[in-house]
């Protein structure tokens, strides 16, 4: 891979749900290339497809038609395993539930990919730990899911997708159950990731978080209908959260 090949390219990808008069066209012929180093946020309304986005970017879901690669590499006709593969090493995944295993500690749902990847235990723990320090929460390495607060869980599961040298962060609604305060924490630690190479892709509606991106891409009924840069995404902070409101 040369340092200009996207770690994240779409090629006119849809995705349709149902059959008939059922049908949904989630997405829409939507091209969009995400750069090493580049942080990137999806705007637009309830409904437009921004999680379908990331599922797909993700590997979670397939297009209906359409390409998806990462760091290169087609999703379509990876075995499951690969597929697996990919999103262990290459990609980390901000879910809006968290998907943190009730069973395990925060520090061993964080080391979890890496050691299925074959990392010693005792190597993944110390990355987990380090995660957590990064995310401000060494204090809950050995809690449980069910014994932490929304936020807490958020913040822990935000540390596992940061877990390793993943080149693509995927984040939905990443700040939803944080305070403003930790919110902004945890976007300026997202966009050191990327200025230190990777390259991020975060669902929002809020203005003030988005202008900590690269670029902001609006997406309505499915179609990607616009985008801005950084100066455009600062102006929209600056210009408060009704605009905001409309996304």
């Amino acid at each position: 891979m040369t340092d200009r090949q996207p770690v994240l390219q779409l090629e006119r990808v849809s995705r349709v749900h149902g059959h008939g008069a059922a049908e949904v066209h989630a997405l829409r012929t939507v091209d969009l290339a995400v750069e090493p180093g580049e942080f990137v946020a999806v705007m637009g309304p309830s409904g437009s497809g921004k999680s379908t986005l990331l599922t797909l970017a993700g590997g979670l879901d397939s297009p209906t038609e359409g390409r998806v690669l990462v760091e290169g590499r087609p999703l379509a006709g990876l075995s499951r395993k690969k597929l697996a593969e990919v999103r262990r090493r290459s990609i980390g995944y901000v879910f809006q539930d968290y998907n943190l295993i009730p069973a395990l500690t925060a520090a061993e749902n964080i080391a979890l990919p890496r050691e299925l990847d074959g990392v010693s235990a005792r190597a993944a723990r110390r990355e987990a730990l380090a995660a957590l320090e990064e995310l401000g929460i060494a204090e809950l390495a050995d809690r449980f899911p069910d014994d932490m607060s929304g936020g807490q869980q958020q913040r822990v599961a935000i540390a596992r997708s940061l877990i390793g040298e993943r080149r693509l962060v995927l984040a939905d609604e990443p700040t939803g159950a944080l305070d403003s305060t930790t919110g902004e924490a945890v976007l300026a630690v997202l966009r050191a990731r990327c200025d230190a190479g990777a390259a991020a892709m975060m669902v929002t509606h809020e203005a003030r978080h988005a202008a900590w991106a690269d670029r902001v891409v609006f997406l309505r009924d499915g179609l990607l209908v616009d985008e801005t840069g950084r100066h455009q995404a600062e102006g929209l902070l600056a210009a408060g959260s009704g605009e905001a409101g409309a996304w």
